[in-house]
């Protein structure tokens, strides 16, 4: 029988398992529901929507390039126990290579695409989901091109908690670019440079601090001087180029990759769970709780 879009989001809403999976269900079982539902429960599906609802904020970025592309990746996982499993690290890896490949839009995208023998990657991951037994997902990622007079940089800190790729034209030296990518997840710049700076945000950080010099009580008449030294600090902060270099403090990042001949066109800086609630787990209150019980 045919089956129709509205039977495919019933399935979804029953089960929590993929679009594409619910399909092949209901395909498999000719469009019985109660059927299709065990389909899924029987293939280890079902065990993926029962963690569709828990918090996934450790995990793990990854980068990795080929040619003239590259990628940077989050995948994430519910505890970082996990985040240390072989299968997991090699389901991240794997994801990876696959976005280099197909160059998917959006996140969306990339989970509807064809990664092997006719499965999606959302069927991959709830597969991995069923092995690992925790809540799985990929999060974000960014595929970044080059041309031939360009070098990346990938640097992952502590086994992937920050992942960082960065891109320096007018050079190939991928060493240069790596130590930029270094001095990125540490010192955790919002921008290449000023120009990339937003206006507003410009103007906005500039009435604060005219209103915390005269709230300081100095004159009129040395604020605006003031106020334009302490903007030049607010961009060392904010700002690749205009930040100390850790590997050589005497000297600006921007003034560091100059005098190697090379700039820097852009960078992607990503850290496991950022912007995320995370779940903040008391153990012992929830042994204590099941005992009581």
């Amino acid at each position: 029988m045919a089956i129709s879009a509205s039977m495919v989001k019933e399935l979804r809403e029953k089960t929590g398992a993929g679009m594409m999976d619910c399909k092949k269900a209901l395909t498999e079982t000719d469009g019985n529901m109660d059927e299709a539902v065990n389909y899924l429960r029987e293939k280890g599906i079902s065990k993926a929507a029962k963690k569709a609802d828990r918090v996934a904020a450790e995990g793990l970025t990854y980068v990795t390039n080929e040619g003239n592309k590259a990628v940077i990746v989050e995948v994430n996982a519910e505890t970082d126990f996990v985040a240390k499993n072989e299968n997991f690290q090699t389901l991240v890896q794997n994801i990876a290579d696959y976005l280099l490949e197909k160059e998917p839009a959006d996140v969306e995208a990339a989970l509807s695409g064809e990664i092997e023998n006719g499965a999606t990657l959302e069927a991959y991951i709830n597969d991995q989901i069923a092995k690992i037994g925790e809540k799985i997902s990929l999060r974000r990622f960014e595929v970044v091109q080059k041309d031939d007079n360009a070098a990346f940089g990938a640097y992952l800190h502590m086994g992937g908690r920050i992942g960082v790729l960065t891109l320096l034209e007018g050079t190939t030296d991928e060493d240069l670019a790596k130590d930029i990518a270094m001095h990125v997840a540490a010192i955790n710049p919002s921008y290449v440079s000023r120009d990339e700076v937003p206006a507003e945000e410009t103007e906005k950080e500039r009435e604060v601090l005219k209103q915390q010099a005269l709230n300081e009580g100095k004159p009129e008449n040395i604020v605006e001087k003031m106020v334009e030294g302490r903007i030049n600090k607010y961009f060392e902060q904010i700002c690749l180029l205009d930040q100390e270099f850790v590997k050589d403090s005497d000297q600006k990042v921007g003034k560091y990759v100059k005098s190697k001949g090379a700039s820097v066109k852009t960078f992607v800086r990503y850290e496991v769970g950022e912007g995320m609630e995370k779940r903040d787990d008391n153990f012992a209150e929830e042994v204590m709780s099941q005992v009581k019980k």
